[in-house]
């Protein structure tokens, strides 16, 4: 490895506000005819897409070995051993209702660890980040994960489906059960920010499924990092990759993990 991780997650940080700058400058010029579908409400306009073109280029000379795993970009080359996981603009929905709050991910990972994690929050120009063998910091200050010992006492997080609804049935069971047993469900719209913010103890425990690598790479990694656990929905560590994330201070962990046990017998894709 010829490039230090400290001061390569700075240089990250350092463009993740540029682009999220960008992104700010744009917000009010947004209109209907810069929007396009990817998919049903999967929505993306050119901010993204200039956004992750930025990103893209000056990454690229950070580590000029470093392949992508981009969102926007599909032909974008993985590298050998280093790549770089990028979210240009995670609540683009947000972003074009002109709710505030959404965010830049990066993570670069070396094989199959991450290795570098950042998550800026653009609208309160926060930057949640970390490096292997760091812990995790919020513009400059170190940050853990709750001490919350149980959902009772616990605010929790999720996302919901904008177009996997396989698993909506039990999904809105737990939805239900959290409502009645815990200080309460929140959802923001950026997976990223979400993950962040468990990070830095605002919620206790994030949950979702559906999603990609570069909605969550950065963001687990910064959790772990605050000395959180991330796993998939049946405990396991295929979350990377996995389309479903639990995150949480680690003390709520086993008690979500029932829940989640519980209201998904019987469905094959958690089991």
């Amino acid at each position: 490895m010829n490039f230090d991780l400290e001061i390569t997650t700075k240089q990250v940080v350092n463009l993740a506000r540029a682009a999220g700058h960008f992104i700010s400058t744009e917000m009010k010029k947004i209109s209907d005819k810069d929007i396009e579908y990817k998919g049903i409400h999967n929505l993306v306009t050119y901010v993204d897409k200039t956004s992750e073109k930025m990103l893209v280029e000056e990454l690229g000379k950070l580590v000029p070995q470093a392949g992508f795993i981009a969102e926007e970009d599909s032909s974008l080359q993985r590298g050998e051993r280093f790549n770089w996981i990028v979210d240009p603009l995670d609540g683009t929905t947000n972003f074009i209702h002109g709710v505030p709050l959404f965010s830049i991910s990066i993570a670069l990972t070396d094989g199959e660890e991450t290795i570098i994690g950042v998550v800026y929050e653009v609208n309160l120009k926060e930057a949640f980040y970390a490096w292997k063998g760091s812990p995790s910091f919020l513009n400059g200050k170190q940050v853990t994960v709750s001490s919350k010992k149980s959902l009772n006492d616990s605010l929790i997080a999720t996302g919901f489906p904008y177009y996997d609804y396989s698993l909506l049935d039990p999904y809105l069971e737990v939805f239900k059960d959290l409502m009645k047993t815990t200080q309460g469900v929140r959802r923001l719209g950026s997976a990223a920010v979400d993950l962040a913010y468990v990070a830095c103890g605002r919620y206790d425990l994030f949950y979702e499924y559906g999603l990609n690598p570069w909605d969550v790479a950065a963001g687990a990694f910064v959790v772990q990092q605050a000395s959180g656990k991330i796993t998939t929905f049946t405990g396991t560590n295929g979350y990377l990759f996995g389309k479903q994330i639990v995150a949480s201070n680690e003390l709520v962990h086993e008690e979500f993990l029932n829940k989640i046990a519980h209201w998904f017998k019987g469905y094959n894709e958690v089991v």
